[in-house]
């Protein structure tokens, strides 16, 4: 049985495997198709379609990934089959960047009163401009020179939701985001739905309503960090509101070593029958 993974991170936002190389990996591990997803920018998309020429026995799904707000809570859309040329997804891109610079900036500060210092030519940065750093970036420099175990350990004490580091961004809605993709020539898909809160069934029957009726194509049922369960759910969720189920491990490389491209923390495997479902419902859109 072939498999697929379609929520990857590279190098262009904040993984560690450049875009060739999470292809590559992809192909060593013999997958059907790999989506290169970063957060926020299509950068990385030419690269990784360029590795893909010469192995045709893996597709190369060009996609990003984007976050939005609904009910006060951080969701976010996957655009997968995008042109990573369209003016319109590129503009949304763009004012996505400027407030990832703010945010970066207010983080920058926060630190520096906080007595951690840090400087944006750390090697951990990699020479990234402030719109395309990503906390995981900070985790990676304060571990490295302040004494943490972990990034996790960084998250839990100063990155995280309401820790003394934390700054909100300014997110776009979830329609704004869906639009932006069906402009791309793309399907939008919900990643990683479930957080494992108390009410999440509620949470997703009603965001499922007002997803769908905004135009979301689909919604990623298998997770690295889902229980079968949690899968079960999600599918549930699919079948009642119209939505093609997607899949992918979320791989981050090095920057999130419990998660492995094709299978996630370990048992993650995502039949390649739902990339034909997918493209299914992408046909159908835009026949």
């Amino acid at each position: 049985m072939d498999y697929i993974d379609l929520h990857t991170h590279s190098t262009a936002s904040d993984g560690s495997f450049t875009p060739a190389e999470v292809f590559a990996s992809a192909v060593d591990l013999q997958l059907a198709a790999v989506a290169l997803t970063d957060h926020d920018t299509v950068t990385g998309l030419e690269e990784f379609q360029s590795a893909a020429l010469e192995h045709p026995e893996c597709e190369a799904v060009p996609g990003v990934e984007l976050a939005c707000m609904l009910y006060m809570r951080e969701v976010h859309i996957v655009g997968l089959f995008i042109d990573r040329h369209s003016p319109v997804l590129n503009d949304f891109l763009e004012k996505c960047r400027i407030e990832r610079a703010r945010r970066n900036r207010d983080i920058f500060l926060k630190l520096h009163f906080l007595g951690y210092e840090l400087d944006q030519n750390m090697p951990e940065f990699g020479g990234k401009s402030l719109d395309v750093i990503g906390r995981p970036h900070f985790a990676l420099a304060l571990k490295n020179r302040y004494g943490f175990t972990t990034s996790q350990q960084v998250f839990d004490k100063l990155l995280g939701h309401n820790r003394p580091a934390w700054v909100p961004r300014r997110l776009p809605s979830p329609q704004e985001a869906i639009g932006a993709v069906h402009a791309a020539g793309g399907i939008a898909i919900w990643a990683h739905p479930v957080l494992r809160d108390s009410n999440e069934r509620a949470f997703l029957t009603r965001a499922c309503r007002k997803l769908s009726a905004w135009g979301l194509d689909g919604i990623e049922g298998y997770y690295s960090l889902f229980s079968a369960n949690e899968t079960l759910l999600v599918s549930e969720m699919a079948e009642k509101y119209g939505l093609a189920l997607s899949g992918g491990s979320d791989f981050h490389g090095s920057n999130s070593p419990n998660i492995v491209l094709g299978f996630g923390a370990g048992g993650l495997r995502v039949p390649v029958e739902l990339l034909y479902k997918l493209k299914e419902k992408r046909n159908s859109y835009y026949e």
